[in-house]
């Protein structure tokens, strides 16, 4: 097995969230030397010229970021997207955030029923969604909230301005037995 090719995916998918040392070990079941090892060579990896991301520690969290000295094409990446019109699944991201915050990146996921990780990354570099706190949930997920300038981009006053849901009603049971159509005897 090449745990080196697996701990670049398992952190590539955990995103902005990164992982533990105590949650990789369990994930990759390896021991906590085997584990070290391994970062170090991922890490190593990283630190050539030639790539363009490295490893960082936040916290007690290992999250595979971009480096510092390539800032500058990160934020022209960012200015052009922030002319673009918001994708509808960004629209979609933004209700999901604007209508149940505080909200974890989880909830919306759920929600949403695919990842949004990335597209809260780009909400965040736009600011129309902020971390607003933290979960008292285990692991302590960021909880997200959305900005002013959301509020101006849709010229609300507050998210008490926003559209009510209509609830789609439940659909009526059928009793399974009875039947308006009769047999006819």
């Amino acid at each position: 097995m090449n745990y080196k090719a697996v701990l670049e995916g398992i952190l590539f998918v955990s995103g902005d969230e990164g992982l533990s040392v105590d949650n990789l070990i369990n994930i990759l079941e390896i021991e906590k030397d085997q584990l070290k090892e391994i970062i170090t060579e991922l890490d190593n990896d990283y630190n050539k010229e030639d790539r363009g991301l490295k490893l960082e520690y936040y916290g007690e969290r290992l999250k595979i970021v971009t480096k510092k000295e390539h800032s500058k094409f990160y934020k022209k990446l960012i200015g052009e997207e922030a002319k673009e019109p918001l994708s509808p699944s960004a629209l979609e991201t933004l209700a999901i955030i604007a209508y149940n915050e505080p909200v974890t990146r989880i909830m919306v996921d759920e929600i949403r029923g695919v990842s949004s990780a990335h597209i809260i990354r780009k909400l965040v570099f736009r600011n129309f969604v902020k971390e607003v706190g933290r979960s008292e949930l285990p692991g302590r997920p960021i909880l997200y909230g959305v900005t002013n300038q959301f509020l101006d981009y849709f010229g609300l006053k507050s998210t008490k301005e926003l559209p009510e849901i209509e609830e789609t009603p439940e659909p009526e049971e059928t009793d399974l037995f009875t039947s308006k159509y009769n047999e006819e005897n």
